[in-house]
């Protein structure tokens, strides 16, 4: 069987730039606290954010591309990097709940399939953007998730009436091509986002899936976890071929999220949602200043 050219030239980049993050890792490690290996402090970096994902139900992308940019990355290595780790988390995520069936494949599709078409996009525009430039647009990004936040724990409170479907005046078909453009409008911002900011988009999608689809928040969840595994992969492929990904930093962080989230699923009925969303909301306020005076200040 002969394999394609595409093949090979993605095994190469992806050859290359595996030892290329070898030999980042000495730089890495002297940046972190002297003589711990800087796989070891990004595996636990990803414990932690997959604590935080576990407990508020979202990716940790927005926490790992500030570490990664604190660590010498270039913003554009660290939201590729970034992604490599997100896609790790919702593989998982994916698995444990289609094992529960409580995933819906097809809308985790209708969500993934203009997805697919825009994360090449958004990892191109990354590739374009000056560092500068795209640190302040993370920035931009993580205010907006802020106030996000607070508006899916909102929803999450509003009774379930309320999110069921209001009776429709115009026909039924009309209703359901009106929701297939709303399902592929979000497909595609989750998408562009993706493969720009390196995030799974969960901060993005929930509250516009449970707003505008109606859909319940558990369900929301699951079916945008289930569309960042196609969204991401899209996205990580132009990344690698770019040399973009480092992969030793992202197969750290990405296996201590899925054991973050483990231990944050089980902490969760020993915490206050309001109260661990407001210290995060509060640390993403700090990291996103953080990074507004890194990309303003040399």
């Amino acid at each position: 069987m002969v394999l394609p050219d595409w093949f090979w030239e993605l095994t190469t980049h992806v050859s290359s730039s595996y030892l290329d993050s070898l030999l980042l890792s000495v730089s890495i490690k002297s940046a972190w606290f002297g003589f711990v290996p800087s796989w070891l402090l990004l595996f636990f970096v990803g414990i932690g954010t997959g604590i935080a994902s576990g407990v508020l139900g979202i990716g940790g992308g927005l926490l790992m591309v500030p570490v990664l940019t604190f660590s010498s990355l270039a913003a554009v290595q660290a939201t590729a990097t970034s992604l490599l780790a997100v896609l790790l988390s919702a593989i998982s995520g994916s698995i444990r709940n289609w094992r529960a069936q409580e995933l819906n494949i097809a809308e985790a599709l209708g969500l993934a399939v203009p997805g697919i078409l825009t994360a090449p996009l958004g990892a191109w525009l990354g590739d374009c953007l000056p560092d500068k430039w795209l640190t302040l647009s993370f920035a931009v990004l993580q205010l907006t998730a802020i106030y996000l936040m607070g508006l899916r724990q909102r929803l999450q409170q509003t009774p379930a009436s309320s999110n069921a479907a209001i009776p429709e005046t115009a026909s039924t078909r009309d209703s359901q091509i009106a929701n297939i453009f709303r399902i592929v409008a979000i497909g595609f911002l989750a998408g562009l986002l993706a493969g720009l900011f390196g995030v799974g988009g969960g901060v993005i999608m929930v509250p516009l899936q449970v707003l505008l689809l109606k859909s319940s928040i558990k369900d929301a969840v699951r079916s945008s976890l289930g569309a960042i595994v196609l969204i991401a992969t899209a996205g990580l492929i132009p990344h690698s071929l770019s040399g973009n990904v480092w992969w030793q930093e992202g197969f750290a962080l990405g296996i201590g999220g899925i054991f973050g989230a483990q231990i944050g699923t089980r902490l969760l009925p020993y915490f206050q949602a309001s109260t661990v969303t407001l210290l995060f909301r509060s640390l993403l306020l700090a990291l996103s200043f953080s990074m507004i005076w890194r990309a303003l200040v040399p």
